[in-house]
Formats: C-alpha cells, sequence, structure tokens
C-alpha cells in the first residue's frame, strides 16, 4: 500500500480588494492542481473567504494608500505586519504568497525572511518598479524568489533593473473576457439612447471622497450638453454609505449597482466610462469601453510623485498599447470641464472614439498567454513548484 503524501501548508498575505481577488482565484487554482490537500491561512478578504479562507484579521485594517492615510494608521499596520510575521513563522508553512500591496506585504516577507531564510517567498504581482522608485526591484531579491507578474512588459523590467526572477502569469481578467464582452443585443445598447455612461470613482476611501464630488460636477455638465444620460456608479461594497450620500449630493441622478455581475453588466452596455486609474481601467479595456481616467492624491502625495513617476501614462492600458490611446486628467487637470470636454465625443461618436475604439480592440491579444494557460493555473504551478513540500 502506497504512503500518503503529507498536506501542504500555503499561507497568503492579501492586502487589499484586488489582491483578495487574486488569492481567491489562485486558491481555486492550488486545490485544481494540487495532489494533495492544502491548509491555507494568512490574511485575506471577502472572496477567499468564499474559498474557505479563514484570514488572521480584517483585510480592511491594512487596506490603506498614501503617504497620509498610511501616517494616520501607522500604529495598527505596524501591529498587524507583527501579527502576521509572528503567525508565519509558527505556522511554517510550505511556501508564502504575498499578494500586491506592497507597503504591508513587502514588510512582511522581508520579516519573515530573516526568521526564516529557507522559506520559499513569491510575489504575486509586481510592484510597479517600471514607473517609479526602479531601485525597488534589486531590493526585493533578498526576501522574493519569484515575481508572479500580470502585465506583459514586467519581467523585461526585472531583467532590467536586476530584480527577482519573474514569470508573466497573464492576468485574471483575460479569463472573464465572455463576462466583460458583450453580447449583440447589449452592443446594440451600447449605440441606443440615452448612453449609458459607466462612473468608477476607484475603491479606497481617499479616492472615492477626492474625485465623487468632480464626477458629479461632469456629470452635470455633460447632461446640460447631450440631454438625458443613462449613470450607473457599481459601488464598492464595503464603501456603499459613503457613495450613496456623497452621490445623493449630484444633482443629476445616477443608479447605484452592486456586486461584480452588476458591474460587468453595466459595462457590457456602456458607451463610455468615467474612471479612477486603476485595475478598473483594464476591466474596461477588455470590455472594449471607451474612457477617460481621471486621479486625485494630496500635495503632499503629488509633490512626491511628480519626482518619482517615470512613465509617460498612468493608466494600464496604455501602458500596454505603448500608446497614450485614454486620455488622463491628473491633479489640477482633474476638473469637471476636462473630463466632460473628453467624454462628449465619446458619447457622441468620431474620430476621438474610433481611435479608442480602435486601441481597445488589440489589447486582449498583448495579454493572452502564447501557451494558452489560464493566468491563475499558470500561477498556481509556479507556486506548487515553489513549495518545500514539492
Amino acid at each position: 500500500m502506497s504512503e500518503v503524501p503529507p498536506g501542504r501548508k500555503i499561507w497568503l498575505v492579501a492586502g487589499e480588494d484586488s489582491g483578495d481577488q487574486l488569492g481567491a482565484k489562485l486558491m481555486r487554482g492550488l486545490a485544481a492542481l494540487s495532489d494533495r490537500p492544502i491548509r491555507f491561512g494568512g490574511v485575506g478578504g471577502e472572496a477567499m473567504a468564499a474559498e474557505g479562507f479563514t484570514s488572521l484579521f480584517p483585510i480592511d485594517d491594512v487596506a490603506v494608500m498614501g503617504y497620509l492615510p498610511v501616517a494616520a494608521r501607522l500604529r495598527t499596520l505596524l501591529r498587524r505586519i507583527r501579527q502576521t510575521v509572528r503567525d508565519v513563522v509558527e505556522a511554517r508553512p510550505d511556501v508564502l504568497v504575498i499578494i500586491d500591496s506592497p507597503g504591508f506585504t513587502h514588510a512582511v516577507a522581508s520579516r519573515v525572511r530573516k526568521r526564516m531564510p529557507g522559506l520559499p517567498i513569491v510575489d504575486y504581482v509586481s510592484p510597479s518598479v517600471w514607473a517609479w522608485r526602479p531601485w525597488r526591484a534589486a531590493r526585493m531579491r533578498p526576501f522574493i524568489d519569484h515575481v508572479l507578474a500580470l502585465l506583459p512588459f514586467e519581467p523585461d523590467a526585472h531583467r532590467r533593473l536586476g530584480g527577482p526572477a519573474c514569470t508573466y502569469v497573464g492576468h485574471p481578467l483575460i479569463e472573464r473576457l465572455d463576462d466583460l464582452r458583450p453580447d449583440a443585443d447589449e452592443a446594440v445598447a451600447r449605440m441606443a439612447l440615452p448612453p449609458t455612461l459607466v462612473i468608477l470613482p476607484g475603491s479606497r476611501r481617499s479616492e472615492i471622497e477626492r474625485l465623487m464630488p468632480v464626477f458629479g460636477a461632469t456629470l452635470s455638465g455633460l447632461t446640460r450638453q447631450f440631454g438625458p444620460i443613462e449613470a450607473v456608479l457599481p459601488a464598492v461594497t464595503r464603501h456603499r454609505a459613503l457613495i450613496e450620500r456623497l452621490a445623493g449630493s449630484w444633482g443629476t441622478p445616477v443608479r447605484l449597482v452592486h456586486g461584480e455581475a452588476a458591474k460587468h453588466a453595466a459595462f457590457r452596455r456602456a458607451r463610455a466610462a468615467l474612471a479612477a486609474s486603476g485595475t478598473v481601467t483594464l476591466e474596461l479595456a477588455l470590455a472594449g469601453v471607451p474612457m477617460v481616467v481621471a486621479y486625485k492624491v494630496s500635495r503632499i502625495e503629488e509633490a512626491v510623485a511628480r519626482r518619482l513617476i517615470q512613465v509617460p501614462t498612468i493608466v494600464l492600458p496604455n501602458l500596454i498599447l505603448g500608446q497614450n490611446a485614454m486620455p488622463e486628467f491628473i491633479q489640477a487637470d482633474c476638473t469637471a470641464s476636462n473630463l466632460a470636454e473628453a467624454l462628449g465625443p465619446l458619447l457622441s461618436g468620431g474620430a476621438a472614439r474610433d481611435v479608442q475604439v480602435e486601441a481597445l480592440s488589440r489589447i486582449d491579444g498583448l495579454m493572452r498567454l502564447t501557451d494558452g494557460d489560464e493566468p491563475s493555473r499558470k500561477a498556481a504551478r509556479i507556486v506548487l513548484g515553489a513549495t518545500r513540500a514539492a
């Protein structure tokens, strides 16, 4: 009788919603490919919990971004870092996978490496070393063994900058093209009247508070110019009350929807989108929705960013295309008049819209894996190959 191999222990540490979504998909991939049971632990959110994950503490405790929000919650963050490190060391997993949120997850990984030098550590999502603070790539090498990249140009960036081994595993969004692409009826609805404008003010509280007033004024300006607009705002669940309150102050009606299915349904019917810079711009691109992108941070963050950012655009689809096809309005340029002026041609049609539609049609081809694998399964194979018990 053959001996049953022992189970695996895989610890996952995510720091915000996007990482939680990646972690859930990775868990499914790992469970499907592993030849033995897996025990998971670490830090995650609602999506990972739906896969049977029990988080060490609520992910909202560490889901902060920006110098001022981090400074305001520094004591909590440091306590959660120590708690996570202690949990990993006590559990002695076969591999540690940190997922995005480098401010939190890298602090955990570097401390774990000092206490457990032999533990394999995989970083799922490369920090934006190609955009700003490029020296971070080389600084990752002492505590990161392998980076799983979501964007096709990132492995070259790590090689150029002296970072850890890096493999493009593909973005999980390309597994969801059927959810994002309109059917025949929805394609017709995109061009129907009144036009549907999807509004996406971000997933973080600071983003929502800064962008909602500007986006509301933009919508009012557009309705004065074009007449009725079907405005749809997919609201982040944990900030639902805040979004409802801010949207209630708009002078123009907007329909709030909740959940991934409702968001993607809105994308499939949208004529255009007004979005905060972030992963959602990639979702819109794969859905073929022309967009205008906006972003605002504090003045302190702006001063630091202007010195450090080294790319000509912060819009992910633009970076993948190597072309600034989607207009972006940052900081002082993020005004209602600028946004409305750029959105107008996308709603009415013409050359500006045609340029975006053509560019967006190339996105999924640039992002597909050449071996035909699925991103979450390719990531799972690398993680399983790194486990000490493999």
